[in-house]
């Protein structure tokens, strides 16, 4: 439950990237000995992953905040269990580095947030083209390869978990692999780096085209993940929705430059110093369009919470979707507050008004929950948030209590009885 109309102001410090350390966790599994990664949130989906690994015969454990290591020392099992890979879609990355390092994976097909259909056709294409064998059969799928050998290969849309798939499995196959329209993604470049650390050659990362040259091996190594630039995005909306005063500490500012820019362009004042980014806003913030693309631009993982500051902009802003098909569940949430939201295809028209009212919503994907809790600490009264442990804890950690520590009102109920036994009071 939150309760709008605090002031947020303080600091804050963000955490380790989410979208980093799953696929360097995954990536673990193709290495020998004793890996140590830093910086790594303590999430719900990180704790999916660890289980993940355990039930590979592999030992994976926080051994302090924020720490994990994982032991690569024993027989590695082939078969992934269809209750974690269905819970959380990047289980699924396991698929290339358990090909490449034992030549057989038996994965379910992948659940997940339901923000569109996200084929992993793209993931198989790959593998297949560095010689692996694919068969699809009752939900799941067969992957099997005596070797892998290097090819060229031309992503269709530069995925960022098929080319973080593809990496992974290149690393030890023979020969050559070039991606070609590659993603670009930082979370990329930190998975390369990595691997480079454990002995792989991957250069390129970061650009339209890695080139991976394959090695016998991979030993294991330490590695401190970046900060997750969504979560310093969704602090900074924090900041211009409550029409506070936040300095975010822990920020890599080149990741988050096409948020920064919209914010300003807004006229919300954004001052940035070294790995620090104070956020200040006094007045409504002036509408502003948007379209989501690969990166560089604007994240689509941004796009739930810039929809909720726009909602309460002065004039008219037009955010396009241009990576996800189904990422717009969250606008029939904020028209329960009050927003005036009109839907056209891939294009949400938001004709921003003076204020939101509190309402209960449902948070239905792991950014749209965030966007609804933005939402709730800009509106008037209270809003009741469902679902936060499906969606929201999966993917920021302890961001209920950062934003507390920085003024707002925020309070965790066990059902939905107690938010009504408050309201009667």
């Amino acid at each position: 439950m939150v309760k709008g109309g605090r002031r947020l102001e303080g600091e804050v410090t963000v955490s380790g990237s989410k979208n980093s350390s799953l696929p360097i966790l995954a990536a673990t599994i193709l290495t020998q000995g004793l890996n140590t990664i830093t910086s790594v949130p303590d999430l719900l989906d990180i704790q999916t992953m660890l289980r993940m690994l355990r039930s590979l015969n592999i030992r994976a454990e926080y051994s302090q905040p924020h720490t994990v290591r994982v032991w690569v020392n024993h027989y590695i099992k082939h078969v992934a269990p269809y209750e974690l890979v269905t819970k959380m879609r990047a289980s699924f990355f396991i698929i290339g580095p358990l090909l490449a390092k034992t030549g057989f994976a038996k994965i379910p097909l992948p659940g997940g947030c339901a923000i569109g259909s996200r084929p992993v056709d793209i993931h198989l294409k790959g593998l297949q083209a560095l010689g692996a064998d694919v068969e699809l059969e009752h939900g799941f799928v067969k992957v099997q390869a005596r070797k892998l050998k290097g090819d060229r290969i031309l992503l269709d849309f530069p995925s960022v978990g098929a080319t973080e798939t593809i990496m992974m499995a290149a690393t030890l196959a023979e020969g050559e692999t070039l991606i070609e329209n590659a993603a670009r993604e930082p979370e990329i470049t930190d998975l390369a780096d990595y691997l480079n650390k454990c002995g792989a050659q991957i250069s390129g990362a970061g650009s339209e085209q890695i080139k991976i040259l394959g090695v016998k091996e991979l030993k294991a190594s330490d590695h401190n993940v970046i900060p997750d630039r969504i979560e310093a995005g969704t602090l900074m909306v924090a900041a211009a929705i409550s029409r506070g005063n936040i300095l975010i500490k822990n920020v890599n500012v080149a990741h988050v430059d096409s948020t920064i820019l919209k914010l300003q362009q807004s006229g919300v004042t954004v001052e940035v110093k070294g790995d620090q980014v104070r956020v200040k806003a006094s007045h409504r913030p002036k509408a502003v369009d948007i379209k989501t693309q690969p990166y560089p631009g604007f994240p689509t993982d941004m796009q739930p919470q810039l929809a909720a500051l726009m909602s309460l902009a002065e004039g008219t802003s037009v955010i396009s979707e241009g990576v996800f098909e189904n990422r717009f569940m969250h606008v029939h949430e904020l028209k329960r507050m009050g927003a005036d939201i009109r839907l056209e295809g891939q294009s949400a028209i938001v004709n921003g008004v003076a204020k939101l009212q509190g309402a209960p919503v449902k948070s239905r994907d792991l950014r749209a929950g965030a966007a609804l809790m933005l939402a709730g600490l800009g509106a008037e009264g209270e809003t009741l948030i469902e679902d936060i442990d499906r969606f929201i804890e999966r993917g920021y950690e302890k961001l209920d209590k950062k934003l507390i520590a920085l003024g707002a009102e925020i309070k965790e109920l066990r059902n939905i009885a107690e938010y009504e036994d408050e309201d009667n009071a």
